[in-house]
């Protein structure tokens, strides 16, 4: 046989590369609607396979600490409010709490318990809006209209104690800015009546749906090792088997009195640590919430709501750093102070922030399907982390 017909057993190196697979970056964000708000993913993919993705962030940059630093402490807080506008309770709160603590300001029993109250309240209405928008995420739209259906009666009840349906400005130095009333109150029992009865049948519509379980059992699993690494708080610190909430281990306005249990992930649908645990997690959690607004309630003493501070607030020179259990998990201010009317300092941790950190590290070698998935578990608000 002549050496022209002799078969070849590789293709030629010019051939060889051209057979090799292509890979692209694609941007989803800062428009994409999965991407829950303004965030950017550069993602670098090998055909339906993802091999990075880079979160680029600053696009909803409005620069809360330098402006806190500018203002009076009374005149910074709504500014924290607008944060996390799904959380502004708990931002408020925590706020407040550091500059109660560096300025020695009493509260009253009443204004603690209700602001445990409207923080918890608050906290359902941003696990309902967390459970809405992930079915969304997923391809499931009637989720979100039932969670829309509760949420307005918190948000309701959060509008007659503060004025606002969003950003509520209700925690202040000292207390809180209005009382309870009858029918405050009378609502708010109605709420958990209502809220309790409905939980259930979210669950038949989404965390046992077979399309739901697949997207989201095995998918994006964090490690307890891992989560701890890099920095996780929160639902998504506890999906990964982590028992540590800050209302139990370092309590916080009067959260001490207060019976309730702090859910982890468990691997019931797949993997400890995976996007349903962390999904399953704040599920749970509205019922707690649900069972410490009704103790607070049931307990609240008479008393003001507002302890009289200065009205040129000036607090005495020194630093402090007070941490808060917000929905998405640990939101902390830090406050220096040099004796004048402003803060000299101020630097917030964000549990926002700080989650988003890892999603390069647990969406490589993911399908660009699963991006998505793996994103909405972790529950960004992007005003807290451009902040």
């Amino acid at each position: 046989m002549s050496e022209a017909n002799v078969t070849e057993t590789a293709p030629p190196a010019s051939r060889r590369d051209s057979l090799r697979t292509e890979e692209m970056l694609l941007n989803m964000g800062p428009q994409h609607p999965s991407t829950h708000g303004v965030l950017r993913l550069v993602v670098r993919t090998d055909g339906e396979m993802v091999r990075e993705s880079w979160p680029q962030i600053g696009f909803l940059h409005r620069c809360f600490e330098k402006i806190a630093e500018s203002l009076p402490y009374a005149q910074a807080l709504p500014y924290a409010d607008r944060m996390d506008y799904l959380g502004s309770v708990n931002n408020g709160l925590a706020f407040c709490l550091g500059v109660e603590k560096l300025g020695a300001i009493e509260v009253s029993e009443r204004a603690a318990h209700l602001r445990v109250i409207a923080a918890e309240l608050n906290r359902i209405a941003s696990h309902l809006i967390a459970f809405g928008t992930y079915a969304l995420d997923l391809g499931a739209f009637t989720p979100f209209i039932y969670g829309f259906r509760e949420r307005e009666m918190a948000v309701s009840i959060l509008e007659k104690l503060s004025g606002g349906r969003l950003l509520y400005h209700y925690p202040r130095i000292g207390g809180v800015a209005n009382d309870l009333t009858p029918e405050i109150a009378s609502d708010i029992r109605a709420f958990l009546v209502q809220m309790r009865k409905v939980w259930p049948e979210y669950n038949a519509l989404l965390s046992d749906n077979q399309i739901f379980v697949k997207r989201t059992a095995n998918v994006g699993v964090v490690t307890r090792e891992q989560a701890i690494a890099w920095g996780f708080t929160g639902p998504c610190l506890r999906a990964s088997g982590v028992r540590f909430d800050l209302r139990k281990d370092q309590p916080y306005s009067l959260y001490e009195r207060f019976a309730f249990d702090v859910p982890i992930g468990e691997g019931t649908k797949g993997t400890t640590g995976d996007c349903w645990d962390r999904y399953w997690v704040r599920m749970v959690e509205i019922l707690e919430s649900c069972r410490i607004v009704e103790q607070a309630l049931d307990g609240i003493p008479e008393g003001p709501v507002l302890t009289k501070v200065p009205r040129v607030l000036k607090l005495p020179k020194g630093e402090v750093y007070v941490p808060c259990e917000n929905p998405r998990g640990e939101l902390g201010f830090y406050i220096v102070s040099d004796g004048d009317p402003k803060a000299l300092r101020i630097k917030s941790r964000g549990p926002s922030f700080c989650n988003l950190s890892i999603v390069n590290e647990i969406c490589r070698d993911v399908l660009l399907a699963d991006v998505v998935a793996i994103l909405g578990s972790i529950d960004i608000v992007l005003g807290e982390v451009d902040r």
